[in-house]
């Protein structure tokens, strides 16, 4: 694994001439050279972010432990210290490229909102094969983007410079957001069947009888079972049900305890046990949050 820390140090190991400003660089993917045989290291990490529009083809990607296929034009992020490599799938193959890439350091969003705000958006946190595939017209429109911030920090700064290349990026970063939902729209049956996956996981996890032993659900656990990452899955059921996922794995909890309290005659502890719960405390807090009544006032109802 190579780590490199800074955006200089990125341009000298990709061979490429040293960036005009040290904190902001916009690469032409087809401008990189190919790396010399053996140097392509393993993996890499990165100290910076990343904003990429990019094809490649004979070159295999992985995020983490994903593997992702870069033959379409889209959209993908990067936040410092993931993990990602670059292997030519086949070297008696030349490797096509184009593209863009964005590179901002930490350290030039210091005394700027974006500087907290960036890490507010969920898709840093999706894996590349939750990136965004752009329709050529959203392509365009972040390629503008891309450009502008390109000529603007390649111009001769001035007290003017560094504001317009936030507002910048953060125009890139807004239209990112409005694509992302607009993808978990418009993908309608994927997503749907991504609905019918969760519920039925759910149903078939509290319908188990080793739930007392395994303990409630993680929104970790659901996301890995639906080969999703965390932040992609909550960001789905946000836009298409308005829940998170914690908030899904609640209502299956409260359906089974309401089944539970109401068609039989388990004490509140031992349904509280049999749920998975540690401490009664714990249930009934979450079941009156959720419910408005104490597990015994909503069995009362039923009286």
């Amino acid at each position: 694994m190579k780590r490199l820390h800074t955006i200089s140090e990125f341009h000298a190991f990709r061979h490429l001439p040293p960036p005009t400003h040290p904190l902001l660089s916009v690469v032409d993917v087809g401008s990189v050279p190919p790396a010399p045989p053996g140097e392509e290291p393993t993996s890499l990490v990165l100290d910076f972010y990343v904003i990429s529009v990019k094809r490649l083809r004979n070159v295999h990607v992985r995020h983490g432990q994903q593997p992702f296929d870069f033959r379409e034009g889209i959209l993908s992020f990067l936040a410092p210290g993931q993990v990602f490599s670059l292997l030519v799938a086949d070297e008696t193959q030349p490797v096509e490229k184009s593209g863009w890439v964005v590179l901002i350091h930490p350290d030039f969003l210091w005394h700027t909102p974006l500087a907290t705000s960036i890490r507010h958006h969920d898709f840093w946190d999706y894996s590349l094969t939750e990136a965004l595939f752009l329709s050529a017209r959203e392509e365009a429109l972040i390629l503008s983007i891309i450009q502008a911030i390109d000529q603007e920090h390649q111009a001769t700064l001035d007290q003017f410079s560094k504001p317009i290349l936030i507002a910048q990026l953060e125009s890139l970063l807004r239209y990112a957001d409005r694509f992302y939902h607009r993808q978990f729209l418009t993908r309608e049956k994927a997503n749907h069947e991504v609905l019918a996956r969760l519920d039925a996981l759910l149903r078939q996890y509290f319908d188990g009888r080793d739930l007392a032993v395994r303990g409630l659900p993680t929104v970790q656990y659901v996301a890995d079972c639906l080969h999703l990452s965390p932040k992609y899955l909550s960001s789905l059921l946000r836009v298409l049900t308005g829940q998170t996922t914690q908030q899904h794995i609640h209502e299956r909890l409260l359906a089974k305890a309401k089944e539970q309290l109401s068609a039989t005659s388990l004490t509140v502890s031992e349904i509280a046990y049999q749920l998975g719960f540690e401490h009664l405390q714990s249930f009934s807090k979450l079941f009156k949050t959720k419910t408005g009544l104490s597990p015994l006032e909503f069995r009362a109802s039923f009286q």
